[in-house]
């Protein structure tokens, strides 16, 4: 018997020592490069930054099991702010911010908010509509997979467009025969003004193409007009509150997400909806803030009438209709996603200036 537990108290004691002997699982570290165009201190690159990265960090550390090596590259250091789409289909990086907006023929479901103007001036009504539309929709996750990519979240970095002119305006009647900058389907509200003519361009380019009498006035919106010094060159705001836009969508490149473990392809979701929300909520933080420092930096905002901004809404085409046909006739349900996209926004309270959705077969 004693012999007995001197052999168990030996066996004990052995696994006890070839436990400790054992080397502990290590962390596996994954490099991921994560690039736009864009400048970093643009505002949804600032919060990639100091939000997203540190919170999928955050979570892979809770268990230890993989560790990420973040390498950005922003400012066009591998990329120009139009070719993000093409830079993460090719490779050039894992992870990035593609801005939609560039790529109306190649994502042509990403411009639905775009389509439907003044209807919302909230940032994260806008955002998380879109992103439920994308998720109960295949039409655009598929059409990101064409292009090699995996959607991962919508991000609406403003609250909404507005018109910076170089002299005061006060309706569409001022913009007859006037030249305008914008980007993408943006430059399509202008198509019931007068000889009114769009010139495509970016948010770096804007400064440039006022202060050289290029165009007489730009579309963009008050936090970017801010980080741009766009008051030097526009003194004069049109609040014509077209409305919230998403602009941005993050991706991964399909190789790399493949190639991914289940634990951190989990995480990046969890934080990219995450970060849809939070740069949708600094943006409606930064709204007046923004305005307020065009107006310290010596502009003056001019307010659109309700009338002003019925008209302007009433002399456009119904891009939303054109839209859900183009759609509709490639095999994907447009007709649908518009009714539920207005459906969403309807249910929040709010009501469109006008009805995007007359006309619909």
């Amino acid at each position: 018997m004693k012999i007995k537990k001197l052999l168990q108290k030996k066996a004990v004691i052995m696994t006890l020592a070839t436990m400790v002997s054992l080397p502990a699982v290590a962390t596996e570290t994954i490099k991921a490069v994560v690039i736009d165009g864009y400048p970093a201190k643009s505002m949804w690159i600032e919060e990639f930054s100091n939000f997203f990265i540190p919170q999928v960090d955050m979570r892979l550390a809770k268990t230890g099991n993989y560790k990420m090596d973040w390498q950005e590259s922003y400012g066009g250091t591998i990329v120009k702010p139009k070719g993000v789409l093409d830079g993460i289909k090719l490779g050039l990086g894992d992870i990035g911010i593609v801005t939609t907006v560039f790529h109306n023929s190649k994502l042509p479901s990403q411009t639905l908010a775009a389509v439907t103007p003044f209807i919302s001036v909230d940032a994260r009504v806008v955002a998380k509509a879109m992103d439920e539309i994308a998720k109960e929709f295949p039409t655009m996750e598929k059409e990101f997979d064409q292009q090699k990519q995996v959607y991962l979240a919508t991000g609406v970095v403003l609250n909404t467009y507005q018109i910076f002119s170089k002299e005061r305006i006060e309706s569409i009647k001022d913009l007859e025969g006037e030249k305008v900058a914008g980007a993408g389907i943006i430059l399509r509200y202008l198509d019931g003004i007068n000889n009114a003519a769009g010139v495509r361009g970016g948010l770096t380019d804007f400064y440039n193409m006022v202060s050289t009498g290029l165009v007489g006035h730009a579309m963009l919106w008050p936090e970017a007009a801010k980080t741009f010094k766009i008051a030097e060159v526009a003194p004069y705001m049109l609040q014509a509150d077209f409305g919230a836009v998403n602009s941005k969508t993050v991706t991964a490149n399909s190789r790399f997400w493949k190639k991914l473990p289940d634990e951190v392809k989990q995480v990046i979701k969890e934080v990219a909806v995450e970060y849809r929300d939070h740069i949708a909520q600094v943006a409606m933080d930064r709204a007046q803030e923004s305005l307020d420092a065009y107006i310290a930096a010596g502009g003056t905002v001019v307010t659109m009438s309700q009338a002003a901004k019925q008209e302007w809404a009433d002399s456009m085409p119904n891009l939303a209709v054109e839209w859900a046909e183009n759609l509709d006739k490639k095999g994907e349900p447009g007709t649908e996603m518009l009714q539920a996209y207005i459906a969403k926004l309807k249910a929040t309270g709010l009501t469109p200036a006008r009805d995007w959705t007359i006309g619909l077969k």
